[in-house]
C-alpha cells in the first residue's frame, strides 16, 4: 500500500492497488475483439465453403445440362435420319408412305399396240373418204 500525504498518519490517504493492469483498460475489449474476429473469421470460412459448394453444384448442373443437350441433339439427329429412310419409316404403324405412280400405271390394256403391225397408209382420191378426213371428223366434229 502506498500512502500519500505529509507524513502524518491521520491525513494520509491510502492507495490500494486494485489490479496490476488497472491502467490497461482496453485489454478486455481486445479479448472481445479477438473473439469477435475469430467468430467473424469462422463465419467467413463457412460462407466461403458454402460459396464453393454452390459453385461446384452449379458447375455440375451446367455439365449435366450440356450432356443432356448433347444427348437430345444426338437423338434428334438419329430420328431425322430414320425418318429420311422410307423403308424404315414403313415400320411405323402411322406411316403413310406411297410411291408416286403415273396416272396410267393401273390401265388394264397398257402397251397393247406394241406387238401389232402398223396400218399401212392407203391413198384414196376422194377427200371425203380419205384417212385424214376421217381422223379430222373424229377429233373435232364427233
Amino acid at each position: 500500500m502506498l500512502q500519500i500525504g505529509d507524513g502524518s498518519k491521520s491525513s494520509a490517504k491510502l492507495l490500494v492497488p486494485k489490479a496490476v493492469d488497472a491502467d490497461d483498460v482496453d485489454d478486455d475489449a481486445n479479448d472481445d475483439d479477438d473473439e469477435e474476429e475469430e467468430d467473424s473469421e469462422d463465419e467467413e470460412a463457412e460462407l466461403l465453403e458454402l460459396l464453393a459448394r454452390i459453385k461446384k453444384e452449379r458447375e455440375e448442373e451446367g455439365r449435366k445440362k450440356a450432356e443432356e443437350e448433347a444427348e437430345r441433339e444426338l437423338k434428334e439427329k438419329e430420328e431425322v435420319l430414320l425418318r429420311g429412310n422410307p423403308l424404315i419409316h414403313q415400320m411405323d404403324a402411322n406411316a403413310q408412305f406411297a410411291v408416286k405412280r403415273r396416272w396410267d400405271d393401273d390401265v388394264v390394256f397398257k402397251n397393247q399396240t406394241r406387238g401389232e403391225p402398223k396400218a399401212q397408209k392407203r391413198f384414196i382420191n376422194d377427200t371425203v373418204r380419205s384417212d385424214f378426213h376421217q381422223k379430222f371428223l373424229q377429233r373435232y366434229i364427233r
